[in-house]
């Protein structure tokens, strides 16, 4: 028979047995999810709090904004932090989000180019830049087979796109022009009525008959084909390589001076946000419904989501390039003035990020901050 163990000996041995219950019951360790990217060398990791106590990230409920969408459900973002929190705030339109950053209630986006170039050039380079790309593609022309056919057959006919001047309208008006075609801008009055109409409205618009097509980001692309449209041109096939961005990342200048390590924190939470996405898109985009519904109250059925879903191609690329053609697209319709773009792109933290993870880095097409 052994002999009988020290009392104090006793005590501690419970003491370590029940240790991991404690920190388990304390949620150290709880957040932990399976097919999650490894964050070995995340910024949390390394056991120092970083230099801000929250960041305020926007973004829009809509399946091209899956980088936000995915990394806030599946905390893959706040993961990144050591403790920071995430306060997350959804809008429903560009403006909105960046009269949000101007105002100093929000510190990082999820946005659209175009809305990304009117709030640089609005306050003269000096209060946002693009930090990232997230997405690209996901814009489709979904007419009523009933009256439209082909591509010429939208001359005289309604089609209606989110926003003046916003991502999608510079587009079709730009593909318009390429036609020959003539439209005021202003009015949306020409050869084709371009209706400016809140993705929220267009499929009732559309049902009802007041409207004959839109061109529009998913998932209201596929909600519209569910109700009878058909896809008759994919934006995708108007650009080199199939490539365009439709959602950056971008931030404050203001929180970027302040708080660079807090940022490059996100950039790796966005950066395997991406990765996991790529690599499992089945369960990405079952996650990314999850979200919609806890923000909307409803999720997307699956003969909106499923379509949808392989659409969009989700890239930390920014795809400085394209932003530039839109530009050029947005001059050319009298939307804006020749905007000066220098510096609109600080890319430096991002390509950081992707070296250390063993990626490629991206480029900023000239317009990166000196």
């Amino acid at each position: 028979m052994s002999a009988a163990r020290p009392l104090p000996l006793l005590r501690a041995l419970a003491v370590t047995a029940a240790l991991p219950l404690l920190l388990t019951a304390c949620g150290y360790g709880s957040e932990a999810k399976k097919d999650e990217p490894k964050a070995a060398d995340a910024a949390g990791d390394a056991g120092k709090k970083l230099s801000a106590s929250e960041v305020r990230i926007g973004y829009f409920p809509n399946l091209t904004h899956a980088t936000a969408l995915v990394g806030l459900q599946e905390g893959l973002i706040e993961k990144e932090l050591n403790g920071t929190k995430v306060k997350p705030q959804s809008f429903n339109a560009g403006p909105s989000e960046i009269e949000a950053l101007n105002g100093g209630s929000l510190d990082i986006g999820f946005i659209g180019p175009s809305p990304s170039i009117n709030g640089y050039v609005k306050s003269k380079g000096s209060n946002l830049r693009i930090i990232s790309g997230s997405a690209s593609g996901g814009v489709k022309l979904v007419v009523n087979p009933d009256r439209i056919k082909t591509l010429d057959d939208l001359k005289g006919k309604k089609i209606a796109t989110p926003q003046k001047g916003n991502t999608q309208d510079v587009a079709f008006l730009n593909w318009i022009s390429e036609k020959g075609w003539t439209v005021d801008p202003e009015s949306g009055k020409g050869d084709v009525s371009v209706v400016r109409t809140d993705n929220k409205v267009t499929p009732d618009a559309f049902k009802q008959g007041s409207i004959d097509g839109a061109w529009v980001p998913e998932p209201t692309a596929s909600k519209l084909v569910s109700d009878g449209g058909s896809v008759l041109l994919d934006e995708t096939a108007l650009w080199p390589d199939k490539k365009f961005v439709i959602t950056n990342i971008i931030v404050s200048q203001k929180f970027l001076k302040e708080h660079p390590d807090v940022v490059e924190a996100v950039l790796k939470g966005t950066v395997k946000t991406n990765e996991w996405i790529n690599a499992n898109p089945d369960k990405a985009k079952a996650s990314a419904n999850a979200k919609l519904e806890a923000d909307s109250g409803k999720a997307l059925d699956a003969k909106v989501l499923d379509p949808a879903w392989p659409s969009i191609a989700i890239t930390d690329d920014p795809l400085a390039s394209t932003l530039k053609t839109q530009s050029e697209w947005a001059v050319k319709a009298k939307l804006i003035e020749q905007p000066d773009l220098a510096g609109i792109y600080d890319l430096t933290l991002l390509n950081k990020v992707l070296k250390a993870a063993g990626k490629p880095e991206v480029s900023d097409a000239g317009l990166g901050a000196k």
